[in-house]
Formats: structure tokens, sequence, C-alpha cells
């Protein structure tokens, strides 16, 4: 098996998520990277060249990031503390996120981006 089957690259990544320029129609792949930054459950594999691959788990963990900060409004800061809570379901291959059970933390910063309990399980 080769790698293409089983990694995407960080511009198919991009576009997966629609980070795309609207000006220029070029991909914005320093999104990416800057989650990456903020966020350690983000870990692709960077080969020769430093190009990274992303595997399915960093792929549904970048959606859920993306969820959660472009969808539901939730700060940097609120998103790692939602999925460093030590409460909520890990995040790994098999990890449905609609059954996440946020902690009373995150509960709390639901509450004050005026969430309801239902917009993060939806």
């Amino acid at each position: 098996m080769c790698i293409r089957d089983s990694y995407k690259t960080i511009s198919e990544v991009a576009k997966i998520l629609n980070l795309i320029n609207s000006k220029t129609g070029k991909v914005n792949t320093h999104t990416l990277r800057f989650w990456e930054k903020q966020f350690k459950q983000i870990k692709p594999i960077i080969l020769s060249g430093k190009r990274r691959y992303y595997d399915n788990k960093d792929l549904k963990i970048i959606k859920y990031i993306k969820f959660l900060l472009k969808d539901k409004g939730l700060t940097i800061n609120g998103v790692k503390k939602m999925l460093n809570d030590k409460e909520s379901q890990s995040i790994d291959d098999d990890a449905d996120l609609s059954v996440y059970k946020p902690s009373l933390e995150t509960t709390k910063i639901i509450k004050e981006k005026g969430l309801t309990g239902q917009d993060i399980t939806d």
C-alpha cells in the first residue's frame, strides 16, 4: 500500500475543508500549519522536503477544530480546553464526535458563546 492511499497532503486537506482564498482561489495551507502549532492533537507525518501527510485521525480532528472555530465561533483557547477535557471521549479512528460530552468548564464556555449542548453534538 502506498502513502497516497492512506495519507493526504496539506493541500488535499485544505481542499477537503474548503480553506480556499475567495479572491485568488488558492488553498490556505497556512491555516493548517497554524492550527498544527496551536493544537498538539494534530500530528502529521513530515517526510523529506518537509512535506506534511495527514492520516484519517488527523483529518477527523482538523474537521472538528474547524467546526468549533468557524461554525461555532469558539476561540483557540476554548477549542484547546474542549480537546484537552479529560472527561471527553478521546478522538481516535473509531470515535464518534457526536457523543462528545462536555465537562462543567466546557459547558461554561458553551454558555458564554450562546451555544447549546445540542449545537456541539450536531
